[in-house]
């Protein structure tokens, strides 16, 4: 499976057109948004249309940025899929995620983000490769180090430890775009604006 994944388009529709070509150059089978597709709640148009009109399966979660209702909203709208407290699995891929963060005002606590996780997680389990989607990253980690505004997430942080999934996909802090490290086995990537191609 061929993936692209990106955060923090905060409401760029040129950007999230710019990745719709991409992900249809490169022949992707799934996008993944994680986070911070709108402005604070608005400017909710062609951003998700884009991958939709090429044919383009979307899962996303929400970020700090937008409320439980948008991202219901966008997915239901453009017939996606909004991972938060949720799962899918598409052939032997098990995708699971939690959004919004540790800040801001769609924040949540460090051990409601573990448990929604770990709920998601159960339904996918048995799965073959397993990828955590979330908005923040977890704590303790070199994209942390890049910001001195967004702490990492100590709930993310004890999913992956308990989870082990095979890849962690986050956005959030801009400055870490591109970044991938290690967790254990758990290789995290902050995806970034420019989106990440990802082979499975």
């Amino acid at each position: 499976m061929k993936i692209l994944a990106a955060g923090d388009l905060h409401g760029d529709t040129r950007l999230a057109n710019a990745l719709a070509r991409k992900a249809e150059k490169n022949r992707v089978d799934l996008v993944i948004l994680c986070g911070d597709i709108t402005l604070d709640d608005s400017s909710t148009s062609n951003l998700i249309g884009p991958f939709v009109k090429r044919r383009k399966k979307v899962l996303l979660v929400p970020g700090n940025h937008e409320t439980l209702a948008t991202a219901d909203f966008l997915a239901e709208l453009y017939d996606a899929t909004n991972l938060h407290a949720y799962s899918v699995k598409i052939k032997d891929i098990g995708f699971f995620g939690c959004g919004f963060a540790n800040v801001g005002v769609n924040r949540l606590k460090e051990d409601e983000i573990t448990k929604i996780l770990s709920r998601a997680y159960q339904k996918i389990k048995s799965a073959k490769k397993k990828i955590m989607v979330t908005h923040v990253h977890p704590e303790g980690t070199l994209m942390g180090k890049l910001t001195s505004f967004f702490p990492g997430s100590s709930g993310v942080r004890k999913a992956v430890s308990k989870l082990k999934p095979d890849i962690l996909l986050c956005s959030h802090v801009h400055e870490a775009e591109g970044v991938e490290e290690k967790i254990g086995r758990t290789k995290i990537i902050n995806v970034g604006r420019e989106g990440k191609i990802i082979k499975i």
